[in-house]
C-alpha cells in the first residue's frame, strides 16, 4: 500500500525517492517552441478533465479523492491542502476559458466542506485539514492551508469583484494573525506557526510569507493599515530567521532555534511576490530590487543548475505564478519562458496520453495535487499578460 500523507513533503521526507527525477535543466532546450495560447488552454482543459474523471466523487459532495488509483484504506476525500490546489486550478481556468466558470463554482462550493465555523484552538473559524461533518470529522487547522485559499479568494475578487470572496479572505487573515508566536522565551520569537496541531511547533516560510502576501493584498484593496502592519511583521520575521546568505529561503525553524534548511521552490516564489506587492504599495524600489535578486538566485538554482524537475510540480506552479507577478512589473519574459519549457517537458515526459494523468511517483500513481498543478500552469500560461497582476 502506498503511504499517502498531505504533510509528507513538508516533513522533509526523502522526496527524491518518490519523485521521478529529471535532471535536464529547463534551460537546456534552446530549440523549444512554445505552443500558442489556444493550445495551452486546450492542455489545461484536458488536464482538468482528467483530474475530474479520475479524482472526482459521485456522492454529491463535489469533493475529490487524493490519489489514483485508489487503494484500500484511503480516505474518502482528499485533505485540504490538495483540495485547495484543485480549487485554484478551476479558478485559473476561468481566465483561460469561460468554460472554467462552471468548474470553479463547483470547486468553490465544495471548498466549504472544510470550513470549521466553530473555530480551532485560537477560537477563530477557518478551514480544517479534512472535511467537517457530514463528510468527515474535520482535522487540525494549518495556517498555510488557509492562506492558499485566502489568496485564491483575493484573486477571485480582483478578477470579478466577488464580495463574498473578499469577506472570506479577511476572515482567513484574522485566523492567520492569531497564529503568531507570542512567547518571547522561544528561540527567534515571533513568526506564524505552521499548524495548530500539538505535534508541531514549527514556524515556516510557508506559513509566514503567504500570510504577508494576503495581508498586503487586503491593504491594497481596503486601505486599512493594520493589514500592512501585520504583513510586514510576518515579512521581517521570515527575512530575519529563514533567509539564507544566498538570498534563498530555508523551510522552517523550531522552538529551539533549529533550522530545517531544505530549499523548496514555492518558498522562493512567494517572497518574490511579497516584495513586488510591497513595492506597489510603498513605491520603494528597494522591494523591487529584493524581488529581482531572489528571482535571479532562484532561476540560477532551479533552472540554470537543473534542479527544477526535482521539485514537486505543485511547488513549481506557485513558484512560477509569483515570477509572472514580478514580470508584470519589470517586463521581460525569462521566467515565463522557463515556465513554458517546464510545462512542455512535463507534458511530453510525465503525462500518460491514455489517461491524461501525470506520473511522478515511483509507484506509478498520481496525486490530485500534482494533476491540479499541471492545470494551473497551463491555464496561467494561456492568460494574457494583462491578467498577471491578479496572481496571488
Amino acid at each position: 500500500m502506498r503511504l499517502r500523507s498531505h504533510r509528507l513533503v513538508f516533513a522533509g521526507a526523502v522526496l527524491s525517492a518518490t519523485l521521478m527525477v529529471l535532471t535536464a535543466p529547463a534551460s537546456a532546450a534552446p530549440g523549444h517552441r512554445e505552443p500558442g495560447r489556444s493550445a495551452q488552454t486546450a492542455r489545461a482543459l484536458a488536464a482538468y478533465s482528467a483530474l475530474d474523471r479520475y479524482f472526482g466523487t459521485a456522492d454529491g459532495s463535489g469533493l475529490y479523492r487524493e490519489q489514483y488509483p485508489v487503494e484500500a484504506g484511503d480516505n474518502p476525500y482528499s485533505y485540504e491542502w490538495p483540495y485547495s490546489q484543485v480549487h485554484i486550478a478551476a479558478l485559473d481556468l476561468t481566465v483561460a476559458n469561460p468554460r472554467g466558470e462552471r468548474a470553479y463554482a463547483a470547486r468553490a462550493k465544495a471548498q466549504e466542506r472544510y470550513w470549521n465555523a466553530t473555530g480551532g484552538t485560537t477560537g477563530l473559524p477557518g478551514y480544517d485539514s479534512y472535511p467537517v461533518a457530514p463528510y468527515g470529522a474535520g482535522g487540525d487547522m494549518f495556517y498555510d492551508d488557509n492562506e492558499w485559499v485566502g489568496l485564491a479568494k483575493i484573486q477571485r475578487y480582483l478578477q470579478t469583484g466577488d464580495a463574498a470572496a473578499l469577506k472570506r479572505a479577511k476572515e482567513i487573515f484574522t485566523l492567520v494573525e492569531s497564529g503568531w508566536d507570542t512567547d518571547t522565551s522561544h528561540a527567534a520569537p515571533g513568526g506564524v506557526f505552521w499548524t495548530q496541531a500539538t505535534w508541531s511547533n514549527d514556524r515556516n516560510t510557508v506559513s509566514n510569507m503567504p500570510g504577508a502576501q494576503l495581508g498586503i493584498r487586503l491593504y491594497q484593496i481596503t486601505g486599512k493599515r493594520h493589514y500592512l502592519d501585520s504583513a510586514l511583521r510576518f515579512y521581517h520575521w521570515t527575512n530575519t530567521y529563514l533567509q539564507s546568505p544566498s538570498g534563498l529561503y530555508w523551510d522552517h525553524l523550531d522552538l529551539d532555534g533549529t533550522l530545517e534548511k531544505t530549499i523548496w521552490s514555492y518558498n522562493q516564489g512567494v517572497p518574490v511576490g511579497v516584495n513586488v506587492l510591497l513595492y506597489q504599495v510603498t513605491h520603494d524600489r528597494t522591494y523591487l530590487r529584493r524581488a529581482q535578486r531572489i528571482a535571479d538566485a532562484a532561476y540560477t538554482y532551479y533552472v540554470t543548475q537543473g534542479r527544477l524537475h526535482r521539485q514537486p510540480i505543485f511547488f513549481n506552479s506557485i513558484y512560477f505564478k509569483n515570477l509572472l507577478l514580478l514580470e508584470s512589473v519589470t517586463g521581460g519574459r525569462k521566467n515565463r519562458q522557463a515556465m513554458a519549457r517546464y510545462a512542455d517537458q512535463v507534458w511530453a515526459t510525465n503525462r500518460d496520453p491514455a489517461t491524461g494523468l501525470v506520473h511522478f511517483n515511483a509507484d506509478g500513481g498520481t496525486e490530485a495535487i500534482q494533476q491540479a498543478a499541471l492545470v494551473q500552469i497551463y491555464a496561467v500560461l494561456a492568460w494574457p499578460p494583462a491578467r498577471w497582476p491578479t496572481l496571488y
